[in-house]
């Protein structure tokens, strides 16, 4: 006779999930897809069964969220939330000039935090956020997703395996067209474009760029970084024109360690011609690859062409030929799911989770010596970082 599962109950206070990304990515594909599988199998043999309660400013909002999703518990009282010992994680999806003071109450309540990154505007609000949490014995993490999505672990496959030899280079190319409001609705909502809001594209995407820099090709050592307010003026949720105070492109070159070069273009005004909207291309001396969200490319030493510059004739190659597709060799769950899976069980005792606040904070470092970068017009390098 089967003895029946133990559920491990975690109450998770979820702030901001309103948003597009809060909904989608974190309340849909994640928290309601665990609940959805049964929770999350520890090593003991019970299941993690996270039960969130919805939080947000708009009562409207949150109470319409929660009543579609069939969740029964929400609120509009942050404060009253945190006070709930029956519920032990915080997270924030919130705007990110908004999130540090949430934060610092929830790690003052007691509370294991996970929060969208950046985890805060300023290096400064970052290392404060990593004392205060160590100093409180509560576990931090900071979403990383770019860690779990099928073409960027396929890299790191093959980095791991050298498959490239020495490497020598890696190209991030980041972006779309997002509409600028008027004749059609944008796609991100507008305090992105607000630099009092947190806002910009240097903080929002070199956050990522230093995780997977760090992660895959080696850690960052120095940065040149030139960025732009290509569209100056746009139309709001509301159908208010607003000056954009934030930049919305910005380019990059960064030295990593052994000398790898990584050049990242990453805009919000550019149209697509490419595989998807994030390709990174890598070269080394035995190959090189292209990889995507979700597919990766490779091309080895072997079997690479070899041009001869002639501009009086036409090219006679059609260099898309002779790249081989990396195989799905695995199932691949959501990127931001498989992340809320490890930290939750890194909270019930069963897992380590080393993506915590510090390393949220060397994100907001690059992105801070980044825009120093840009006002000095010069290279910056990019020091040890020490809670």
């Amino acid at each position: 006779m089967s003895r029946a599962i133990e559920y491990h109950r975690l109450g998770v206070i979820m702030n901001g999930v309103t948003g597009r990304m809060g909904t989608n990515q974190h309340l849909v594909r994640s928290i309601l897809a665990i609940r959805s599988q049964g929770g999350i199998a520890l090593a003991d043999g019970r299941r993690i069964w996270p039960d969130p309660i919805l939080v947000g400013r708009s009562e409207h909002k949150v109470r319409a969220l929660a009543e579609q999703h069939g969740i029964g518990r929400w609120s509009t009282d942050l404060d009253a939330c945190l006070a709930d010992t029956g519920d032990c994680v915080y997270f924030d999806a919130q705007t990110t000039d908004a999130r540090p003071d949430a934060v610092r109450a929830a790690i003052a309540a007691g509370k294991h935090v996970y929060c969208e990154k950046p985890v805060a505007p300023h290096l400064a609000d970052a290392l404060e956020l990593t004392r205060m949490a160590r100093s409180a014995g509560v576990m931090s993490g900071v979403v990383q997703d770019k860690l779990w999505v099928p073409g960027l672990r396929k890299l790191r496959q093959l980095v791991e395996s050298g498959f490239f030899g020495r490497l020598l280079s890696v190209r991030i190319e980041f972006g779309y067209w997002v509409f600028e409001g008027d004749w059609t609705e944008s796609q991100r909502p507008s305090w992105n474009y607000r630099k009092e809001k947190g806002g910009g594209i240097i903080l929002d995407m070199f956050s990522h760029w230093r995780y997977v820099l760090d992660e895959i090709f080696g850690c960052v050592r120095s940065v040149v970084v030139t960025g732009a307010t290509h569209v100056p003026e746009r139309v709001d949720e509301h159908g208010r024109r607003y000056r954009a105070t934030a930049e919305d492109a910005a380019y990059g070159i960064m030295i990593l360690e052994g000398g790898v070069v990584a050049q990242i273009n990453s805009s919000w005004c550019t149209r697509v011609r490419r595989d998807d909207l994030l390709t990174v291309h890598v070269d080394g001396t035995m190959g090189s690859a292209v990889a995507g969200l979700r597919e990766c490319l490779v091309q080895h030493r072997v079997s690479t062409p070899k041009p001869v510059w002639n501009p009086d004739i036409p090219q006679t190659i059609d260099f898309f030929e002779g790249w081989a597709r990396v195989p799905d060799r695995e199932q691949y769950d959501n990127a931001f799911k498989v992340q809320w899976e490890q930290f939750l069980r890194h909270v019930a005792g069963d897992a380590p989770f080393p993506w915590d606040f510090l390393a949220g904070a060397r994100g907001v470092q690059l992105a801070e010596l980044a825009m120093r970068s840009w006002a000095e017009r010069c290279w910056v390098d990019v020091p040890e970082l020490v809670p």
